[in-house]
């Protein structure tokens, strides 16, 4: 006699098992390193919506008004950027029958398995790293240790400017760096889920340790904690199920959705994810790049003076441009050129976009440095002013 309809085989068991193992390992995977991060819940996007990097900064006014005169406002503003719109990625991949046979159910599935599941976590974190590259609060040191402390220190220093918490500072170095750093020295290094780190090292409440690809040899990167934000689309969501793609998910917070399934005019076994995850630092000003540099000194710029739109402006040009695009240029005018040393910070000069016209008086002499994003001086040069008459 046939078995019944619907009865439960052995097959359905072994993929609902195979498919609940899949989820529940990656989700576990990203419990663990939002732990190690720090940081907080995940949260919920709809396919569509665009995470935006913020730049923010204030100006304040003076405190000092008399007896009923107006208190004037501290200037502040917080510019967005888009940085990358909420996708569904989809994944899959296919293991023969001829590879199982040659190979063994355990090997050519199950390891499969376990690659699969990690290139999509380094999917996820690939693109965190390269993010985080472009971190704007940029410095040079002269050696690895003090880029390690300035790092931290600048992050520190932005974020009590923005009235902003800062109390778990995380890091990302090249791996070699450390070794080449500590020598002989042994060092306690945590390993999971392909993730390698420090706890509180150097005053890190933890370091990742990423490879050249990752992180050039001599940076250091660092920012809060708080500043990091993983937001996600639910693989389950509704719509998918009702045009029949039907994903395993695991627990309240739904990373990823897994579903495998045989398909028998090829014979081959069949595994398809799906996922859209963004791990982000939100304010690109609160991420903080220090560079080393071993034999730093003043570079220098062509700097000329012509004639600008209005009366009384001068039109600036400076070559070569720029080093780096989150360095800044700042100015001062004088009768004579201002002596620069190489790291001076120029934060009180005033600031220069590279294009407008400057207001100036002719004959009078303009010096203007290009400095890293913490005001530090790289380069310098003057000119005598021209302005319109």
């Amino acid at each position: 006699m046939a078995a019944k309809d619907n009865l439960t085989k052995t097959t359905n068991i072994d993929i609902a098992a195979r498919e609940i193992d899949f989820v529940s390992r990656f989700s576990r995977n990203w419990e663990a390193l939002r732990d190690i991060l720090g940081i907080m819940r995940p949260i919920r996007k709809q396919p569509g919506a665009v995470l935006k990097s913020k730049t923010a900064a204030i100006t304040l006014q003076s405190g000092t008004v008399g007896e009923g005169e107006e208190i004037p406002y501290s200037q502040a503003s917080i510019e967005e950027k888009p940085y990358a719109e909420m996708t569904v990625e989809k994944y899959a991949k296919a293991v023969s029958i001829e590879a199982i046979k040659d190979h063994g159910y355990d090997v050519a599935v199950g390891m499969t398995d376990e690659a699969f599941l990690y290139e999509l976590q380094d999917a996820v974190t690939g693109r965190f790293y390269a993010y985080l590259n472009t971190g704007t609060l940029t410095s040079s040191e002269t050696t690895w240790q003090k880029a390690l402390a300035m790092a931290k220190g600048n992050v520190i220093n932005k974020f009590k400017q923005l009235h902003r918490m800062a109390t778990r500072i995380v890091g990302f170095i090249n791996v070699l760096d450390l070794y080449d750093y500590l020598g002989d020295a042994s060092i306690s290094i945590q390993s999971e889920f392909g993730f390698q780190y420090i706890k509180n090292f150097m005053g890190y409440d933890t370091i990742f340790l990423l490879s050249d690809e990752e992180i050039q040899r001599g940076r250091v990167i660092a920012t809060p904690a708080e500043n990091i934000v993983l937001y996600y689309v639910d693989p389950s969501d509704s719509d998918f199920a009702r045009a029949g793609l039907v994903y395993r998910t695991a627990g309240d917070t739904r990373l990823i959705g897994f579903h495998t399934q045989g398909n028998y005019s090829t014979a081959v076994s069949e595994s398809f994810a799906l996922m859209g995850m963004t791990l982000f630092a939100e304010y690109l000003d609160g991420i903080a790049v220090s560079d080393v540099d071993n034999s730093p000194e003043l570079g220098t710029l062509t700097v000329n003076s012509a004639a600008g739109t209005n009366s009384g402006d001068t039109k600036i040009t400076v070559t070569p441009a720029k080093e780096k695009t989150t360095n800044v240029y700042k100015y001062k005018l004088g009768s004579a050129a201002e002596t620069v040393v190489y790291g001076q910070n120029v934060k009180n000069w005033q600031p220069w976009d590279g294009a407008s016209d400057i207001t100036a008086t002719t004959g009078n002499t303009i010096t203007i440095v290009e400095a890293d994003g913490t005001y530090q001086a790289q380069k310098s040069g003057t000119a005598t002013v021209t302005s319109k008459a």
